[in-house]
Parts: structure tokens; C-alpha cells; sequence
């Protein structure tokens, strides 16, 4: 599927807008807690979205250390616009709508007992968080500023406002408020055919409970991949 995509790409946009696969690269880097199978899927969709002529920007909302947001940012067109959003620092703590097992996750990150990938420094504890996801994408080869990318940072509450058309959205926010946000703003701009992927549906109670009130009771929305919700506007 990947190597037609690629093709298709290449008669369409020319080689200088052939997308690179970064799935091997950010996992050797050990910026993604992701496993390769997740990242390729999240890189697929970004390829379709190029392929199907989807309009509208991509959207991060939790990037932690930039894993994800690099293997999209490579998969997408270097024109479209993509913006990627985190507090880069902290996670804020959950709410009552977040189960025990979100209370209990985060008692350990506030106690600072977290562990990163392989043991390395949990990527909240780190100082200037945003300085090294940038860092992370020119590691990675990606130019922000060439591939259109904008690293913004704050709670989704108070950032999120997607000023246009949305193709494809990927949700890493983990907890009940920060999940319910990005489903209320985001789901109104997404294009015809475009694709907002949950993370976390199956880890995390509250990240379950906000997609399941978001969905009750809809009729222009298609859920595929129930590993990972993949809500397709219809």
C-alpha cells in the first residue's frame, strides 16, 4: 500500500514532495513510545490524505517528544500546513471524569517516579521540552519551517482553534478534558473524509469515556480500526 501511495505522490507532486517513511528512524531514536505498526498506520493515513485530495491541515494534539508528529510531518505534502500542540512540560492532572487508573498514572508522574522509553528521563521531567521536540525534527530531517509546521504550546483549552479546514487529526491527549476538547473543536472543521485518530482508547479510562459520549447517538462519523478509533467524517 505504502510503495502505491509513494507512486501516486510522486505523478502528482513531483520528487522534491515524495514523503519519507520515518517510522524506523524515530523508533531508533526512542523519541515514541509508539509502536512501529501504530506509527505506520498514522503515516498510511497521512499518505491517503494526500493521495484522496483532502483538504484541510493535520493536526498533533500531544506530541510528548515528536515521534508521531515527525512520521506525519514526512508523510504529508511539504505545502500543507500542520500544527502540533502540547504543553510541552507537565501533564495537567486528570478530573473526576478520569478513572482510577488515570489517578493512579498520574500520582506517579506528579511523584517524579515516571521512566521514559529504555529507562531514559521521562520526557515531562525535562527542561525546555519544546526546544528539544524542535531539535527532535531537524534531528530527524524535517525543516519546520519549510514543511509548514508549527509547534504550539499550551493546554488544548486554551490553544486549540482551528482557524480552517482540518484533514486529519491525530488525539494523544490521554485524559478525559484534554480528549473531549480536541473532539469538540476539531470535529467541526474536519473536512468530508477526514480522519481523526484516538490514541490511547484502549489504555486509558477517560481518554474511552469522552470518545464514547462524543460518538453516542452520531450519524456522520465511520469508526474504523477499533484497535486505534480512526473517526472518518462522513
Amino acid at each position: 500500500m505504502v510503495t502505491t501511495l509513494m507512486s501516486a505522490l510522486r505523478a502528482r507532486f513531483g520528487e522534491d514532495h515524495v514523503p519519507t517513511d520515518l517510522v524506523p528512524l524515530v523508533r531508533e531514536k526512542r523519541i515514541t513510545l509508539m509502536h512501529a505498526a501504530v506509527l505506520a498506520e498514522l503515516r498510511d493515513r497521512a499518505l491517503a490524505v494526500e493521495q484522496e485530495g483532502i483538504k484541510g491541515s493535520i493536526i498533533e494534539a500531544g506530541c510528548a517528544l515528536g515521534g508521531s508528529a515527525i512520521v506525519l510531518a514526512a508523510a504529508k505534502s511539504r505545502r500543507r500546513r500542520m500544527f502540533v500542540y502540547d504543553v510541552f512540560g507537565m501533564i495537567p492532572p486528570p478530573s473526576d471524569n478520569d478513572g482510577k487508573d488515570v489517578h493512579a498514572r498520574y500520582r506517579t508522574i506528579a511523584s517524579g517516579k515516571a521512566k521514559g522509553l529504555g529507562g531514559d528521563l521521562y520526557y515531562g521531567y525535562q527542561e525546555n521540552l519544546r526546544l528539544r521536540v524542535a531539535e527532535n525534527f531537524a534531528e530527524c530531517g524535517i525543516d519546520l519551517r519549510k514543511r509548514h509546521v508549527r509547534l504550539i504550546e499550551g493546554l488544548f483549552q486554551d490553544t486549540l482553534h482551528p482557524a480552517g479546514p482540518v484533514a486529519l487529526a491525530h488525539v494523544d491527549g490521554d485524559w478525559y478534558e484534554s480528549v473531549k476538547v480536541c473532539l469538540e473543536r476539531i470535529w467541526p472543521a474536519l473536512s468530508r473524509g477526514g480522519v481523526i485518530v484516538i490514541d490511547d482508547y484502549h489504555y486509558w479510562s477517560g481518554c474511552r469515556k469522552a470518545t464514547d459520549e462524543f460518538l453516542a447517538g452520531r450519524r456522520d462519523v465511520r469508526v474504523e480500526n477499533l484497535r486505534r478509533p480512526h473517526l472518518v467524517k462522513v
